[in-house]
């Protein structure tokens, strides 16, 4: 104990003694190396993050049921939605119908040596203000406007759709030219074809919301020929702090999985974007430990060359009785303290800017809007291994330089 406070004490007398420069430089190399192990891994998960919590509010939601896979709807779904609509954590709950149809545009205008304009899709039959609720789909809209209770024959189209929105010109991605809201288009499901008008158009970084086409569920009902009010899938939206696991576990114990699948919107996840994910994680890891191999190096130069020039003090200090491991010791305290100074600036960087930043501003993406991805616990790790390698990186160019003969360093003889 009493080396350590001996030490601390020779630490922080050089610590003040030390010119500003050389500390704000170390300081400085610190915080960029923080950064470079925290930001560079969280951009390249926020990246398939940004997709995954896109998904999440658009589509899933909170907690998501729908049919089992050889099966085209939620037997009994009355029942189910009931059950659903009885828990107090769930805020919202959006029925959904589902139906594959071809979408042809030029139906009206086409001769018949024209190729016709068609596209497949899948029709989604909703009710708008429960779908609103439960995704905030509405928001979406990005010409037109929003599906209303009332609408008859109207439907909202996904950007996928259509020509003018999709980047590049696909031969096996149809979509349909020269429509617009206001345009008429057919629409066949089975042997039912019907006409209506497009009211709105989707554009979402989600797949499964451009891709889709959206219509009031009394329509699609009566196209499908539906009327026993099963459905295909429903989004269930919890109030805010609700944990999802626990409400999929309590319509579980409720049956509800006897008759559909009940997922949380991380258990819905395709495992393919699961595997990125862990993939991007650990190349940003990698990236990461370049930077603070460059950190060490740094570090073990600068007290290399400080010790270095200090070889005298330190052949006194040890001619005066002071143990070599008290030297190495005060030696360690410096790199804590320029390892935990730079991590504080670093946290503060990152939490109190880049991270609201990045959430306020996400990066633009062809699929996804990223953001930065930091979550304290792997953080605190990261913490963990700048302070260990900054310790390890002072506390040997220390060792080398104490560990020489004593009236050699006071004489400055090599």
């Amino acid at each position: 104990m009493l080396y350590i406070r001996i030490g601390f004490f020779l630490a922080l007398r050089q610590i003040r003694h030390a010119s500003l420069w050389t500390t704000g430089l170390i300081v400085f190399v610190m915080v960029l190396t923080f950064l470079n192990l925290v930001v560079v891994s969280g951009i390249l998960v926020g990246l398939i993050q940004g997709s995954v919590d896109a998904h999440r509010r658009q589509y899933t939601s909170d907690v998501i049921i729908s049919a089992f896979n050889d099966r085209t709807y939620i037997e009994n779904s009355p029942a189910v939605i009931a059950i659903v609509r009885s828990l107090p954590e769930v805020a919202a709950a959006s029925p959904r119908y589902r139906a594959g149809a071809t979408l042809e545009a030029n139906y009206r205008t086409r001769k018949d040596a024209d190729k016709r304009n068609t596209a497949g899709a899948q029709i989604i039959g909703i009710d708008p203000v429960a779908e609103d609720a439960a995704t905030h789909i509405a928001d979406s809209v990005v010409e037109g406007e929003y599906l209303a209770p009332g609408d008859y024959d109207q439907v909202l189209i996904g950007s996928f759709l259509l020509k003018q929105y999709v980047p590049v010109d696909n031969p096996g991605l149809a979509a349909l030219d020269h429509v617009a809201p206001g345009a008429r288009i057919r629409i066949r499901i089975g042997e039912t074809e019907r006409e209506v008008i497009v009211k709105g158009v989707l554009k979402s970084k989600v797949q499964d919301i451009s891709r889709n086409v959206y219509m009031p569920d009394t329509q699609l009902r009566a196209m499908i020929g539906r009327n026993d009010g099963n459905v295909a899938e429903i989004a269930v939206k919890l109030k805010s702090g609700a944990d999802p696991l626990a409400v999929r576990d309590a319509l579980v114990q409720r049956g509800v999985d006897q008759a559909a699948k009940v997922q949380t919107y991380a258990d819905a996840q395709p495992q393919f974007l699961k595997d990125i994910v862990t993939m991007f994680a650990t190349l940003g890891n990698v990236l990461s430990s370049i930077g603070l191999v460059v950190a060490s190096i740094t570090i073990f130069i600068v007290v290399f060359i400080n010790a270095l020039t200090r070889r005298k003090f330190i052949g006194i200090l040890k001619g005066i009785g002071i143990k070599a491991g008290v030297i190495e010791i005060s030696y360690i305290f410096q790199s804590i303290f320029y390892a935990v100074l730079g991590s504080a600036v670093g946290l503060i960087a990152v939490y109190g800017m880049l991270v609201p930043f990045f959430a306020a501003h996400p990066i633009d993406f062809p699929f996804s809007d990223g953001i930065l991805v930091a979550h304290p616990g792997e953080t605190l790790v990261r913490v963990g291994l700048l302070v260990g390698a900054t310790i390890l990186a002072g506390y040997i160019p220390a060792r080398m330089i104490v560990r020489k003969n004593t009236l050699d360093s006071i004489l400055g003889r090599n």
